[in-house]
């Protein structure tokens, strides 16, 4: 559903803000717990939602990603499971985007179509699949495309202008730039280079450009948000589940709203972002 995306990314241009683009891992630490999450995001101040797709070799993530994988797998989570979390989503909510994330292997293992059809059923807007270079499109960029299902591409510190081209080629939804190499989760990386390299990719592109990595607290948030048109945050709020979890690994009655708390704070980052860059 690329309307919905990109009616979102309006919405916020008209308003003068950036997006808040939340990630979570679906079925983390159990179904019923990860819906509720899922359900808290928006109302906490997220605008774009990223449902992770638990995968037992998830190369490019850091340890907390990692290990919320390994929650959800051990809680039963599988990619069905994944799609049904969407699905009872947009029961309540048919205006938040959701943008899958995760690896290819899963979805080659399902189908490639099956998974397509029944991702666009339960109401799915994009998919990041971080191990599909763009020389393989045809395996699922573009049967996705074709399905109006935006496939949302990485760009990094390393994406020269030569391979620039080639990563935007078949992009839609946003381009997600990942503001330093290495795994999730890592440091903070320097606002002025990030700003650097929007620039240089908002110079080949008219889609919105978010910015992921590092990124934990509202004052990241706001330094980050004064140049993208998105920030990202993933492991901080992987992380709040985690730390929320009883002794056995089982969700408490602070969980949802540990997430909550978070992001209602980064939602705050955000929302100041333009406003601090503009005095």
């Amino acid at each position: 559903m690329t309307a919905r995306m990109d009616k979102r990314f309006a919405d916020l241009k008209a308003e003068g803000r950036p997006a808040l683009v939340t990630y979570f891992m679906g079925g983390d630490p159990d179904f019923e717990t990860s819906l509720a999450i899922m359900k808290a995001l928006p109302k906490a101040g997220s605008d774009v939602i990223e449902l992770g797709m638990p995968f037992s070799d998830p190369m490019a993530d850091g340890p907390a990603i990692q290990l919320a994988g390994q929650r959800a797998l051990k809680a039963g989570q599988t990619l069905a499971k994944t799609l049904d979390l969407a699905r009872k989503f947009r029961e309540s909510d048919q205006d938040t985007p959701i943008v899958m994330m995760g690896y290819y292997n899963p979805i080659y293992i399902y189908g490639v179509e099956k998974f397509l059809d029944d991702a666009l059923e339960a109401g799915i807007d994009g998919l990041i699949v971080v191990d599909l270079p763009p020389e393989m499109d045809d395996e699922l960029c573009l049967p996705a495309r074709s399905r109006d299902i935006n496939f949302i591409r990485l760009a990094t510190p390393t994406t020269d202008d030569k391979r620039l081209p080639t990563v935007l080629k078949n992009t839609s939804g946003f381009v997600y730039y990942v503001s330093m190499n290495g795994i999730t989760g890592s440091a903070l990386p320097d606002p002025s280079k990030v700003s650097a390299a929007v620039s240089r990719i908002k110079s080949r592109t008219d889609l919105p450009v978010c910015v992921g990595f590092g990124v934990k607290t509202a004052e990241h948030a706001r330094l980050i948000g004064a140049s993208a048109d998105g920030v990202v945050v993933g492991t901080a709020i992987v992380n709040q589940v985690s730390m929320s979890l009883t002794k056995d690994g089982h969700a408490s009655a602070d969980t949802v709203e540990a997430v909550a708390t978070l992001v209602r704070g980064l939602a705050g980052g955000v929302r100041e972002a333009r406003l601090a860059a503009a005095q």
